[in-house]
């Protein structure tokens, strides 16, 4: 099978690639080769995907099973990849969001018919108009679509609300007793996901025909609540949590560059269902605890010091909502 991604070396789709050349895929990166990421046995295709005109001459001589765009995030992104590859290839695949499923939830457990619908958080919305191109283009063309929506999918990134990610600026807290926050009162249900188990799911998709016109997301079944992942961090971290509780809406408040992310999504508690990927991909299960994952990852950011980036800018945030937050309380 020839597959050709756009992106491939980032948090998610770096295990998805490796596990491609694992099985045998004859696989091709197209990216402009600024991460320090190998995947041995992947083909490089230098370019950018944001200057389409220059890989016109390029790509014209590929046909393809499947291509998948990591790093669409608009509708302009979408009639790009179209007109790129409405010719080449038997399947497109596009990285939605689960984010982009109705907030709040009308019912707790989501699976993939939950209406789209985010009002907090532009990147949602984006994320949904993507999708209502593709859609339209299925209906109308049949350009052979498939829709799939990650959640929280961690590798080397560290999954919390605040202060994490590609940064290190919460364990930095953690280790040196600072309080550090939790929204909500931590007991809101999450499911989090490491990459290598989100490309069991994925790369089982590559050239399914039965896909084609369908969307999926590929989670966990490991639920648990943010106290237990702040939690976790922590004790990967070998060292104690020092939590305080603050509501999502006044973080917001404080901070509303975090109002997407909370009230649009790691606010409300998320339940999913993933019987639809393992009926069509019957091997997929999710065998990587939050637990141990997060240990890898800690492990991950240990192996290069350069990695471990305290950003003042954000610890001073958290800092800052902490005292709104304790001035309003009276402290």
């Amino acid at each position: 099978m020839k597959v050709l991604f756009i992106g491939g070396t980032g948090n998610i789709s770096t295990s998805v690639s490796r596990l491609c050349v694992e099985r045998g895929i004859d696989l091709s990166l197209l990216n402009r080769g600024t991460r320090k990421v190998e995947i041995p046995k992947a083909k490089i295709i230098p370019g950018d995907i944001r200057q389409p005109e220059k890989l016109t001459s390029v790509l014209e001589d590929h046909q393809w099973d499947a291509v998948v765009d990591w790093i669409a995030y608009t509708e302009q992104d979408i009639d790009r990849d179209i007109n790129l590859f409405r010719h080449q290839t038997r399947q497109f695949i596009f990285i939605s969001s689960a984010s982009a499923y109705q907030k709040p939830l009308s019912h707790p457990v989501v699976t993939e018919s939950t209406p789209l619908s985010n009002p907090f958080w532009q990147y949602s919305r984006d994320k949904i108009a993507c999708e209502e191109r593709l859609n339209r283009s299925y209906r109308e063309e049949g350009f052979p679509i498939t829709i799939v929506r990650p959640s929280l999918t961690y590798d080397t990134v560290i999954p919390v609300a605040i202060g994490g990610w590609r940064e290190y600026t919460i364990v930095d807290r953690m280790k040196r007793g600072k309080q550090v926050i939790v929204h909500g009162d931590g007991t809101s249900l999450w499911t989090i996901r490491h990459a290598e188990d989100f490309a069991k799911g994925f790369v089982g998709l590559l050239g399914h025909q039965q896909a084609i016109g369908q969307a999926f997301h590929i989670t966990s079944d490991e639920i648990l609540t943010w106290n237990q992942i702040y939690q976790a961090v922590a004790a990967a971290a070998g060292c104690q949590a020092n939590v305080v509780h603050i509501p999502s809406d006044f973080i917001a408040r404080c901070e509303p560059s975090l109002a997407g992310t909370l009230l649009g999504d790691k606010a409300v508690s998320v339940v999913f269902d993933n019987t639809k990927i393992k009926r069509f991909v019957p091997d997929f299960k999710a065998t990587i605890p939050f637990a141990q994952g997060i240990k890898r990852t800690l492990a991950w950011f240990d192996a290069d010091p350069a990695r471990k980036i305290v950003r003042k800018e954000t610890d001073e945030m958290m800092d800052r909502i902490l005292r709104s937050y304790q001035q309003t309380l009276g402290k």
